[in-house]
């Protein structure tokens, strides 16, 4: 029932891959894996900002997650 939109930041290396926004106004910062993928350095210090703002993030690496983690959200 929400919106993602795909997310670059020329200026700021290390964003999330996506922004989710739903309909319950929630805001989430939403990066996307492959299988056995890992954060970078620059990801990690990303993650680590927004979650010290308060913001909400996740990072997923399979359809599966994706899936479970819609299964959470508040509706």
């Amino acid at each position: 029932g929400g919106k993602t939109y795909k997310f670059t930041s020329p200026a700021q290396r290390g964003v999330s891959d996506r922004i989710a926004c739903l309909p319950n106004g929630q805001t989430w910062f939403v990066e996307l894996k492959t299988k056995g993928g890992k954060l970078s350095e620059l990801q990690k210090v990303f993650a680590n900002t927004v979650l010290e703002l308060n913001q909400k993030y996740t990072c997923l690496w399979t359809k599966e997650q994706i899936d479970e983690w819609i299964k959470t959200l508040p509706r």
